[in-house]
C-alpha cells in the first residue's frame, strides 16, 4: 500500500532540498503531483533571466495554449483550460527572491479541501527548494535568509505531521460522508460525497441488480436489465472476498447490514485507476449507505404495518374519530369520498411484494391509497373515483401480464360505510371474474342486475328460483355430462345470435340448434315467450354468478 500523501510529502521535501539544481527540483515536483490527490501535472516552468522557460510537459499538445495562459498571468495564480479536464490551475512558485516558475496542474474533478491543502504544501515546498537552489547557484547565500527558509521548512513539516494525525485522507473521507449522511439528503448525499471524493461515477443497485441511483457522468440510457444468474454469482463472489470486488469496469461493494443484502454500491473505473484511497472511500461509503438503507427499510416496514392495521380496522368497522385521526397521521384524507378497490392477479400471489406493486401503481396513476392484503387479493381504500382502467393498465405494464381482475365499490362518504363498500368491490370483482371477459376493471355502480344479487341476499330463495326455471336442465346435465345450461347461458350472453353463440362454444350451428331444441323439450319453456325468456336469462345469470356455475 502506498504511503499516505502527508508521509509522501515529508519524503519529497527532503529530496527537493537535496536536489542539485532547479531542473531536478521541478522534475521531482511534477512527478509528485499525482500522489497528493486526483491531479495530473500538465507543465512546469522556470524563470531564467527574467523569462519563463518550459520544463517537461505532461501533455505536449497542450503547450501553446498553456504557455499563453501562464505568461498572461504575470506571476499570479490563475485558472487554465485543458481539454478533458474539469479543473485546472497555474500555481506560481514564489520565494524571497521573487517568482521562480509555475506548476500547471489539472484534475478530472474538483479537489477536496484536504487535497487542495496537500497541493498547496507541495507548491510551497517546491518554491522554497527553488529559492535555496537559486541562492546556492548564485553563491549569494545569506545566513538570515537561509535561517528563514529552514524555519519555514520546519514549520511546513510540522504542519504536515499535524495533518497526518488530524486531517489525513481517512479523516477527510469520514468527515465528507458523515456530513452527507447528517444533512438529511439520504442516499443521494452519500453517493454525491463519494463521487466528489473519488471523481468516479457512482451507482447504487437494488438487491436484484436494478438501478436505484447514478451520480456522475456516463449513465447508460436505458440502463440494462439485470441478469439474475450473473448478479447472484457476483454477490457470492463479494461475500467470499469480504470487501470491494472488481468485476469488469466496476469496483463493487455489497451493502449487507446484519447479513441481509440491501443492494450494491459501485464505482465505474474502466481504466483500473482506483487506488487504496479510493477503496477506503468506497468501503466507508458502503457502511454509511447500509445504515441509511436499513433506516429507510425499518421506517417503511413500520409505516406499512400501521397502514394495514388501519385498513383492516376500516374494513371490519371501527370508531370514526379514531379512523379520521389515524388516516390524517398518514397524510390520507378520509373525510373526502372514498372508494374500495380489490385487485386479484392470477399470475401473482397476494404477498408483500405484490401489495407493494399495487400500491406503487396506484400512486403512479394518481390514486392516493391505504393498502392491505388478503389471502388471494389486495385491498385499497382510495380517495376519489379511480379512472376507468388506469390502475389495470399500470399493473399490466408492471407485472408483464394482463391476467388480472379489479373490482371497485360505489362511492363511500363516511368510514362506517367502508365495510359495505368492501363487499361491493368484492361483488364487482366476482362478477367480472365470472364474465366472458374476466380481465379488466369493473365498477359496482355499472353492474346493473348483479347489484341486487350481492352479499346478504337470501341464497335459499335464489336457489329455489334457479331450480324452478333450470332444475330439469341441471339434472339432465348431471346425468348425461351435457352442457345445456351453459349453452343456454351463452345463447343469452350473445343476444340470441346463433353464429356468435356457436363460435363461443366452439360447436357447429346445427349442434347449437339441436341443443336449443333439447332445452325446450326438457325444460318445457318457450324461448320465444318474453316472460319465459326473461326468467330463464336471470336464472342462468344467478346460476353462473351466485351458485358457482361454469364461468
Amino acid at each position: 500500500m502506498p504511503a499516505d500523501p502527508p508521509d509522501a510529502l515529508l519524503a519529497v521535501s527532503r529530496a527537493l532540498f537535496d536536489a542539485g539544481d532547479e531542473d531536478e527540483i521541478l522534475r521531482l515536483a511534477l512527478d509528485h503531483v499525482p500522489s497528493v490527490g486526483p491531479y495530473r501535472a500538465e507543465a512546469g516552468y522556470l524563470r531564467v533571466h527574467g523569462r519563463l522557460v518550459p520544463g517537461p510537459q505532461a501533455e505536449p499538445d497542450h503547450a501553446p495554449a498553456v504557455d499563453r495562459t501562464v505568461r498572461e498571468l504575470a506571476g499570479e495564480d490563475g485558472p487554465v483550460d485543458v481539454p478533458g479536464r474539469s479543473w485546472g490551475r497555474a500555481l506560481a512558485l514564489h520565494g524571497p527572491g521573487g517568482l521562480h516558475g509555475y506548476l500547471v496542474v489539472t484534475s478530472r474533478s474538483r479537489p477536496t479541501h484536504a487535497q487542495h491543502f496537500l497541493l498547496a504544501m507541495l507548491v510551497r515546498l517546491t518554491a522554497a527548494a527553488l529559492s535555496v537552489a537559486h541562492a546556492r547557484r548564485r553563491g549569494q547565500e545569506d545566513v538570515l535568509q537561509l535561517h528563514q527558509l529552514r524555519r519555514e521548512r520546519t514549520t511546513l513539516q510540522q504542519r504536515l505531521i499535524s495533518l497526518l494525525v488530524e486531517a489525513g485522507y481517512q479523516r477527510a473521507v469520514h468527515e465528507a460522508l458523515s456530513e452527507g449522511a447528517a444533512s438529511g439528503g439520504g442516499e443521494e448525499a452519500i453517493t454525491s460525497a463519494l463521487h466528489a471524493l473519488t471523481g468516479f461515477p457512482v451507482l447504487v443497485e437494488d438487491p436484484f441488480g436494478r438501478l436505484r441511483s447514478w451520480t456522475g457522468p456516463g449513465r447508460p440510457d436505458p440502463y440494462p436489465d439485470p441478469n439474475p444468474a450473473r448478479h447472484e454469482e457476483m454477490l457470492q463472489q463479494a461475500a467470499r472476498r469480504g470487501g470491494p470486488v472488481r468485476i469488469k469496469d466496476r469496483l463493487i461493494s455489497v451493502i449487507r447490514p446484519r447479513g441481509e443484502v440491501l443492494g450494491t454500491l459501485a464505482l465505474i473505473d474502466p481504466r483500473n485507476e482506483a487506488d487504496d484511497y479510493t477503496v477506503f472511500a468506497l468501503e466507508h461509503a458502503a457502511t454509511s449507505l447500509a445504515l441509511e438503507l436499513s433506516h429507510v427499510r425499518r421506517l417503511a416496514e413500520v409505516e406499512l404495518r400501521l397502514h394495514r392495521e388501519l385498513v383492516d380496522d376500516l374494513l371490519a368497522g371501527t370508531d370514526e374519530a379514531s379512523a379520521y385521526a389515524r388516516a390524517e397521521a398518514f397524510g390520507h384524507d378520509l373525510r373526502r369520498v372514498q372508494y374500495v378497490v380489490v385487485v386479484r392477479w392470477r399470475s401473482h400471489v397476494s404477498d408483500e411484494a405484490f401489495a407493494r406493486i399495487v400500491g406503487q401503481s396506484a400512486s403512479a396513476v394518481g390514486m392516493p391509497s391505504l393498502v392491505t392484503r388478503r389471502s388471494d387479493h389486495v385491498v385499497l381504500v382510495t380517495t376519489g373515483r379511480p379512472d376507468d382502467d388506469a390502475l389495470y393498465e399500470a399493473l399490466a405494464r408492471k407485472t408483464g401480464t394482463t391476467d388480472g381482475t379489479i373490482g371497485v365499490s360505489a362511492r363511500c362518504t363516511t368510514p362506517d360505510g367502508i365495510p359495505g363498500s368492501y363487499q361491493e368491490a368484492l361483488r364487482a370483482l366476482e362478477v367480472r371474474r365470472r364474465s366472458r371477459s374476466r380481465q379488466g376493471m369493473t365498477f359496482f355502480e355499472d353492474l346493473g342486475l348483479y347489484r341486487i344479487l350481492g352479499p346478504g341476499n337470501d341464497y335459499q330463495e335464489l336457489e329455489g328460483f334457479v331450480r324452478e326455471w333450470l332444475g330439469e336442465l341441471i339434472d339432465y346435465d348431471g346425468l348425461h355430462r351435457a352442457a345445456l345450461v351453459e349453452t343456454l347461458s351463452r345463447y343469452f350472453d350473445c343476444g340470441g345470435n346463433y353464429a356468435e353463440t356457436a363460435d363461443s362454444l366452439a360447436i357447429h350451428r346445427s349442434t347449437l340448434r339441436y341443443r336449443l331444441q333439447r332445452i325446450r323439450e326438457i325444460s318445457g319453456h318457450d324461448l320465444t315467450d318474453v316472460e319465459d325468456r326473461l326468467n330463464l336469462q336471470v336464472a342462468t345469470r344467478v346460476w353462473k354468478i351466485m351458485l358457482g356455475g361454469p364461468g
